[in-house]
């Protein structure tokens, strides 16, 4: 780090990097290694970084299992992702199997399978391979690389044809 960059970046104490840290957290769902990004770009030592990520957890203002039942509603409601790729996306951002398992909760199966049959419907009427197999092989793996699993991904494909 050069010197230049050292004079912009302000150190906190504890005390007012808790209150950011809360402001941070409260203006969107985060996990704890992006408060811990945070903490640490305040200049804190560890101990205290470790010590306020208990303490905003305690004070509910951090919640992992909370923040992966944001992330599933998002991707699976708005981006229509399917499960594999939601999974992917959480484990990523280092959150728990059991926080994962709870917020893959949130999807609803009728929805879900409605998500996949409308973007299945969506890429056929645009798809412009002509041979039936190859363009079957083009929409599996539309649907695969959406994080869909493959057995429904191929019940789907039954029903479009």
């Amino acid at each position: 780090m050069d010197l230049e960059q050292q004079k912009k970046q302000k150190t906190y104490t504890p005390k007012e990097a808790l209150i950011k840290a809360a402001a941070y957290c409260a203006y969107q769902e985060r996990t704890q290694q992006e408060v811990r990004s945070k903490l640490y770009s305040y200049g804190l030592e560890p101990d205290d970084v470790e010590e306020l990520i208990v303490r905003l957890s305690q004070e509910k203002m951090l919640d992992e299992e909370r923040y992966a039942r944001s992330y599933v509603r998002g991707k699976y409601g708005l981006k229509k992702w399917g499960r594999r790729k939601i999974t992917q996306g959480l484990k990523a951002k280092g959150i728990s199997d059991y926080c994962i398992k709870q917020g893959l909760k949130e999807i609803d199966f009728e929805v879900y399978e409605q998500n996949l049959l409308h973007l299945l419907e969506k890429k056929n009427s645009t798809e412009k391979e002509k041979n039936p197999f190859a363009r079957r092989q083009k929409l599996t793996y539309f649907l695969v690389s959406k994080g869909y699993e493959n057995d429904l991904v191929q019940d789907a494909l039954k029903k479009l044809e």
